[in-house]
C-alpha cells in the first residue's frame, strides 16, 4: 500500500522567495548557507520550499481549495 500522508512541497526560485520574505535574495541565500532553510533544485536553479519560509516567521499560508476560483 502507497503511503498516501507524503506532503508535496511548493517552491519557489529565490527571487520570489524573497519577494514573499520581504527581504533581499542575499538573505535568502543567507538563511540556506547557515542551514535556517532548505536549498532544492540544481546547481543553476536554487528553489526554496514556501511552507519552510513561511515557517521561519510562524506564519501559515493557505494552499488554494479545489473549486476556489
Amino acid at each position: 500500500m502507497r503511503d498516501t500522508t507524503a506532503v508535496r512541497r511548493r517552491t519557489v526560485p529565490t527571487e520570489l522567495a524573497a519577494l514573499a520574505m520581504g527581504v533581499t535574495e542575499a538573505t535568502i541565500r543567507k538563511w540556506a548557507s547557515r542551514g535556517k532553510i532548505t536549498r532544492y533544485g540544481g546547481p543553476q536553479r536554487a528553489e526554496y520550499d514556501l511552507d519552510e519560509l513561511f515557517a521561519l516567521t510562524g506564519e501559515a499560508i493557505q494552499a488554494p481549495l479545489a473549486g476556489d476560483g
